[in-house]
């Protein structure tokens, strides 16, 4: 599938970054004399084993299952793993163009951080909104926070629009789109990656049947949260 094995070298990277900086601390410590043998002595091992613990969950937090994207017609499905917090009617002037529906997903920080295009369609619209870095967990942290707001024109309606906001959060201060305008996208396909914890907002017409309530657990690119019917 598109994109598959791009959060695995993201997380092998900052794995590499992680390695390099405990190889510049032992480098140091040989070229130190009472310092050195301090670390060298004392350090060596509790600093490899904090490396081994880095790496291992850097590997876990990027991990990037395939997701089993559901094939019936007019379907949404969830754009991001984690926990449904707010289902409510907004506006989203931007690209929606006013009232719309909302379903809001906050990821922790053991939550898997690709996201998936919620429908098959043609991203129409990409705009990078520098921001704070407020906690994830608050649901007014769109108003605030970095955010990516990609917009799609569905193929299955066609005519629909749908919108995906990626939101960075207090720990999480990247977001890696994968996609850009005129791209052509299917259904659960990966469109990004946000580094760490974070939140993803999912905008809808008014006349989506939401399949959703707040507090389920979500899988990106499996769960049906809405219908176009």
């Amino acid at each position: 599938m598109k994109h598959s094995g791009k959060a695995t070298l993201a997380g092998l990277k900052l794995i590499g970054v992680g390695l390099a900086a405990l190889l510049l601390v032992l480098v140091g410590a040989l070229l130190g004399k009472y310092l050195g043998t301090l670390i060298l002595n004392f350090l060596t091992w509790p600093l490899v084993a904090l490396w081994v613990f880095f790496a291992a969950f850097t590997l876990y937090f990027f991990r990037d299952p395939d997701p089993l994207v559901p094939t019936a017609a007019n379907l949404v499905i969830a754009p991001a793993h984690g926990r449904v917090d707010v289902i409510d009617q907004t506006v989203e002037p931007e690209f929606m163009g006013g009232p719309c529906r909302r379903i809001s997903i906050f990821l922790s920080i053991f939550d898997v951080h690709v996201q998936n295009a919620p429908v098959a369609g043609k991203i129409s619209f990409f705009k990078h909104t520098p921001g704070q870095y407020l906690n994830a967990l608050r649901t007014d942290s769109a108003k605030f926070n970095e955010n990516v707001l990609i917009g799609l024109d569905c193929a299955e309606p066609p005519g629909e629009k749908i919108g995906v906001r990626l939101i960075a959060g207090l720990i999480a201060r990247r977001i890696v789109p994968w996609v850009a305008p005129g791209d052509e996208v299917r259904r659960g396909e990966r469109i990004g990656l946000i580094q760490f914890g974070s939140r993803v907002e999912l905008y809808l017409p008014l006349r989506a049947s939401i399949k959703v309530n707040p507090g389920d657990r979500v899988i990106g690119g499996e769960t049906v949260v809405a219908a176009l019917d």
